[in-house]
Order: C-alpha cells, then sequence, then structure tokens
C-alpha cells in the first residue's frame, strides 16, 4: 500500500460556555501518511439513503486511528461518516465534505 497523502486528523471536544451551552471545538491536529482511494460505487449508493454524500476514502494503519470525526487534506475539511476495519493492522475512513460550518482552520 502506498501511503503518499498527508492527512491532518482533527479530533473534537465538547466544553460548556459560562451559561452551559454546549460547544464542540477542535483539539489539536495529528499528521499522519495515508492512502487516498476513491469511493467504491456500492459505498455511495448505500450511503444515499442515509443523506450521507461519500467523496474520498483514506486508508490508514489501525494504530493511528484515535476515534477522530474529522480530518483535512488539501486545505479540505472532512467529516469521517463511516470506519471499515479492513484488516487488524489497516482501516478505511470513508469520508465526506463538510459545509455547515465546520471547517478547520488553524495551523499544521
Amino acid at each position: 500500500m502506498r501511503r503518499n497523502s498527508v492527512i491532518y486528523l482533527i479530533p473534537t471536544e465538547i466544553t460548556q460556555d459560562e451559561i452551559g451551552n454546549e460547544k464542540e471545538t477542535f483539539g489539536q491536529p495529528r499528521k499522519r501518511l495515508a492512502e487516498k482511494k476513491s469511493v467504491r460505487q456500492s459505498e455511495f449508493y448505500q450511503a444515499a439513503t442515509s443523506d450521507f454524500k461519500p467523496e474520498i476514502v483514506f486508508a490508514i494503519w489501525v494504530h493511528e486511528y484515535k476515534g477522530e470525526a474529522f480530518l483535512v487534506f488539501n486545505n479540505q475539511t472532512y467529516h469521517i461518516i463511516r470506519i471499515f476495519e479492513k484488516s487488524f493492522k489497516e482501516l478505511d475512513l470513508v469520508c465526506e465534505v463538510k459545509m455547515d460550518g465546520y471547517a478547520y482552520i488553524g495551523d499544521f
């Protein structure tokens, strides 16, 4: 497997403001190498039934994934909508572009 795409896994955490409203904030990004893959046709049609729009897949090592909900690739923020464990060593992160205010703005 060729891991020649740089991604940044972005953790999120729920915090509360001074009056108790919950807010999701981004944590520190973690740089990882991944294999960029296309979305399989079956994955695309299955996701369409649940209002997801998978656009890209990244393969990474299982031990590198810590439950992050977002990642950045080529300055585009993606939401991880599905994790598929291919083997005990490797998993696929199925991602969609996130357009509703979740854009990671930070330094890499």
